[in-house]
């Protein structure tokens, strides 16, 4: 049984530890997603800058992604996180007692991308401590933090109808310094760390065509995930005429399914290889966007978001499971890279769906591309397999295709 050799392997605290440092900071890096029908009423922005507003957090998150995955390779991954939480407080505190003006709200957006970039600490935090087989199911617990969303999306527009989104970024702050302390005490980095390298050394990983692959997977399936969820409120409100709180209800019903099937998708990967899952994935994620594209009722347009959430979920699940069979020595790096790629899909979903949507005055050229894009996963998975399959030649890496 996975969880129970789970328990016995690695270190349970610093596997929780990572989980609530991501779930946390997920909350936080979509936060304007979720306020967003409440901040583009205020500022009066047109559907393109609907998409840019919350996906300037997506974009900066791959910025800093990057810095914080040599941190983590360099110093360990919990000087990292600590670092990370209490530059994230900043923007917090900023956006709740000021951003009045377009201008700070860009900048304030900016500064949310360190909370993004948590995902560059957390997860080589639990991968240090786990064997290869059981890589996919203890990252995908950890990864799972990205259920986060769910507390956003949920909580916010409710809580801004009442005391206003200023406020409600502000009471992040709360929830910020309880996993701060708890991390502090639970968090300890695995004894074996790989010896830190010049930072030159970690940009010979872009010479090296699979981190490539795994860019382009992960900007598909977490570039999905994290763009619909931040945008899925703004598309219900003007696509369906719901209430604010109503369409974020709708939005945690479509994050949920992508947060909690994460894990599940690593575990599958774990036992029929990665390859094969996420062959299956790309193919359903391009039938339920092309499904969304037709602006079907509303019942049928969230199964179909429901289920499309899910399969981007199980996706990141099965590119996470992969990573550490080729990347062990430079998972920190390799994490932050492939971390900012999924990061600039992110950033483009939002964007494609609010400009294409000023464009048309519709939502539905905006989904078929990201159908399109899906097919295009499936093409890369396909071009992939072929490169491992000669290249990879261990067992244990071999059974993954």
């Amino acid at each position: 049984m996975k969880l129970s050799e789970l328990r016995k392997s690695g270190h349970t605290p610093s596997l929780v530890a990572s989980f609530l440092y991501f779930d946390v900071s997920f909350m936080i890096w979509v936060i304007l997603g979720a306020l967003g029908v409440f901040i583009t009423k205020d500022f009066g922005l047109t559907p393109a800058q609907k998409g840019f507003i919350v996906g300037v957090p997506i974009l900066s998150g791959s910025f800093f992604r990057l810095i914080l995955g040599l941190l983590t390779d360099r110093i360990g991954p919990k000087k990292t996180a600590i670092i990370g939480m209490l530059v994230t407080m900043v923007p917090l505190v900023w956006a709740w007692l000021f951003g009045t003006t377009l201008t700070e709200l860009y900048l304030i957006g900016i500064l949310l991308g360190v909370a993004g970039a948590s995902f560059a600490a957390a997860i080589p935090m639990a991968s240090r401590w786990y064997p290869p087989h059981l890589q996919g199911l203890a990252m995908g617990i950890a990864g799972a933090g990205n259920s986060g969303t769910l507390f956003a999306t949920l909580f916010g527009p409710r809580l801004a109808e009442k005391i206003g989104w200023h406020n409600v970024i502000g009471l992040a702050i709360i929830p910020l310094l309880i996993v701060f302390i708890l991390y502090i005490v639970m968090a300890k980095d695995a004894p074996l760390q790989p010896s830190a390298k010049k930072p030159a050394g970690y940009f010979t990983i872009f010479k090296q065509k699979d981190t490539w692959y795994f860019c382009l997977l992960y900007s598909v399936t977490f570039g999905g995930f994290v763009g619909l969820s931040s945008f899925l409120s703004i598309f219900f409100v003007d696509q369906y005429q719901l209430s604010k709180v109503s369409a974020g209800d709708f939005v945690t019903l479509c994050v949920a399914a992508g947060s909690f099937f994460r894990p599940v998708g690593g575990s599958i990967a774990d036992r029929i290889g990665g390859i094969r899952l996420l062959t299956i994935l790309f193919i359903a994620v391009a039938l339920c966007m092309f499904g969304v594209s037709q602006l079907p009722p509303l019942p049928l347009v969230t199964t179909l978001l429901f289920f499309g959430m899910l399969f981007l979920g199980m996706g990141n699940g099965a590119v996470f499971q992969l990573i550490p069979q080729r990347f062990q020595a430079e998972i920190g790096m390799v994490t932050g890279i492939v971390g900012a790629a999924g990061g600039i899909g992110g950033f483009f979903v939002p964007n494609i769906l609010g400009t294409l949507k000023q464009i048309t005055g519709t939502y539905t050229p905006g989904f078929m591309v990201y159908a399109g894009i899906g097919l295009a996963g499936l093409v890369i998975v396909l071009l992939a397999k072929q490169s491992w399959q000669k290249a990879w030649t261990s067992k244990e890496v071999s059974r993954q295709l």
